[in-house]
């Protein structure tokens, strides 16, 4: 499977981003997606995760109430849709795909490059 991040950008504090996360491969609607993003200063962290059904999801708390994944297999695509973005949601994104669900990167096998996210405040 290869995925391929896009949407990042420029955006003022308070303002919405949609991340897209699109695949390629056989039987990517097996695959559980999470989004990770390394920030500056800090070590690549979890951000949203969703299973390969759509019906399971989870985020880190500093995003819950403002951010929300969804998927449309049909597509082979998953969203990240960031609103009320803050100054520190600044960073690189990463999309990841594995057949394990969870919070932790090791558990995904399969990366995209990431889609760099500047919120100026």
């Amino acid at each position: 499977v290869q995925l391929q991040a896009s949407g990042g950008g420029l955006v003022q504090a308070g303002g919405s981003l949609t991340l897209s996360c699109i695949a390629s491969g056989r039987n990517f609607e097996h695959y559980a997606v999470g989004w990770f993003r390394r920030t500056p200063g800090k070590e690549r962290e979890f951000v949203a995760a969703i299973s390969w059904t759509g019906g399971t999801k989870d985020y880190i708390e500093s995003v819950k109430g403002r951010f929300a994944v969804s998927r449309d297999n049909a597509k082979d695509t998953v969203y990240l849709q960031m609103n009320g973005l803050k100054s520190e949601d600044t960073g690189v994104y990463y999309c990841a795909a594995g057949y394990t669900w969870g919070v932790i990167a090791k558990l995904y096998e399969y990366w995209g490059q990431g889609s760099l996210v500047t919120v100026s405040s």
